[in-house]
């Protein structure tokens, strides 16, 4: 009778020890495939696996090298180039014309740059917010640079630097101004008011005599009205766009209500 019970007592305890040996294997399995992945996902609540901690420290790292792009690269190298541009232009009193002649391959280098990093930035999608800052303040640098150089060495009348850079900062103030209701376009006549500028600039960087001086001073007029033209469209469509950011607005207001 012993026997009877502790061979029933084995086979319960047998029977008992299978489904405890099952779930500690189930649960060795599940700890060990926990901590294998400990790394990449933690359980927890249902529904699927959390983000590995420290994930967003990597995709603000990963978004910060970001900054690091060609198109950025070439904009922090005309913002470098000023100084050296102004250092070239002054030195010797500023009328050396090897140093001047450095001056304007330095400013050559700035608006080569100018005209691709921009387009380098949309082709393959390396906008960044550095970029938007820092590429309008690197153009208005090496411009006003060169202007107040000019000016302050008699070369050109300061009412002409005045009517360009007064220009070119309104328009810049005048976009963040309308930006909540779009984006003023980059028109063609801007894009030739810039190119015209920047010829007419780097003309009279150059020490430049004959009829050579006698084209720039024609060049230089031209990208002055082309200055007044462009800033007073520019002026009209953020008037436009304003009107229609408002409107837009009064009449998604309405529909709320409604």
């Amino acid at each position: 009778m012993t026997g009877v019970p502790a061979s029933a007592a084995g086979g319960t305890s047998s029977a008992n020890g299978a489904p405890a040996s099952a779930g500690s294997g189930a649960a060795s399995g599940s700890a060990s495939s926990g901590g294998a992945s400990s790394g990449v996902v933690e359980t927890g609540a249902p529904g699927g696996p959390k983000p590995v901690r420290g994930g967003k420290v990597v995709a603000a790292a990963v978004n910060q090298a970001s900054v690091w792009n060609i198109a950025n690269l070439l904009t922090m190298l005309r913002l470098l180039l000023v100084p050296g541009f102004v250092a070239l232009m002054l030195a010797d009193g500023g009328y050396d014309p090897a140093m001047r002649a450095f001056a304007w391959a330095a400013f050559a280098v700035a608006m080569i740059t100018d005209l691709f990093d921009g387009h380098l930035a949309r082709t393959y999608d390396l906008v960044t917010d550095f970029g938007k800052i820092a590429d309008p303040i690197a153009d208005k640098a090496i411009m006003g640079a060169a202007l107040i150089c000019l000016s302050s060495l008699g070369d050109l009348p300061w009412w002409v630097t005045v009517v360009i850079l007064g220009r070119e900062l309104g328009i810049t103030l005048l976009r963040f101004l309308v930006i909540r209701y779009g984006v003023i376009p980059a028109s063609r006549g801007g894009k030739l008011k810039t190119l015209t500028q920047g010829v007419a600039v780097g003309m009279y960087v150059l020490a430049l005599t004959g009829w050579l001086a006698t084209l720039r001073f024609w060049v230089m007029a031209a990208a002055v009205v082309l200055t007044v033209v462009t800033g007073l469209d520019y002026v009209r469509q953020a008037i436009v766009l304003r009107r229609q950011g408002i409107a837009e607005r009064e009449a998604a207001a309405r529909e709320t209500e409604a």
